[in-house]
């Protein structure tokens, strides 16, 4: 059987990056079941309320549901269960101390394949004050506005 090659998005948490402030991204992998991974192959996951926890000196991903897998047997895993994520201490004992300070949280941005095996994106982050995602918001339309008006523009001079 050919190895499998590229990366394969599984699922990805978008709400994540308007409700916060994204500060520095790692890539992790995942301790799972025989039967979380048929059902990731599947393309079956959410991690809209998903979070990182660092438990002595563990890192662990709470509320991350993946769903049963349809032909498991009674040795199939319960849908949100913690998993462990694999990483580096060094990158566990940094994301540990700056975790700590106020407003800061660990979530979990996407969930996919690199060749073959399961990776989390998750990312230090700082939570987003309400006039932050308002402005976050009228700085997105206003690029989008630009935008339409170059191609309109470049639109008449074809013309």
């Amino acid at each position: 059987m050919a190895k499998e090659k590229g990366r394969k998005l599984i699922a990805q948490n978008k709400k994540a990056r308007h409700d916060y402030h994204i500060l520095d991204t790692y890539e992790c992998g995942l301790v799972l079941m025989g039967t979380e991974v048929k059902s990731l192959r599947q393309g079956r996951a959410s991690l809209a309320d998903g979070f990182v926890q660092i438990d002595g000196h563990e890192a662990w991903l709470h509320n991350v549901h993946v769903p049963e897998y349809s032909q498991g047997t009674w040795t199939n895993h319960s849908a949100r269960r913690k998993r462990k994520l694999l990483m580096h201490r060094a990158e566990i004992d940094k994301l540990e101390s700056k975790s700590q300070e106020t407003g800061h949280t660990i979530v979990p941005l996407a969930l996919y394949f690199k060749d073959g095996r399961a990776k989390v994106e998750i990312a230090l982050a700082k939570g987003k004050k309400e006039y932050d995602k308002r402005q976050t918001l009228r700085e997105k339309q206003d690029r989008r506005e630009a935008e339409r008006a170059i191609s309109a523009a470049r639109r008449r001079q074809r013309a």
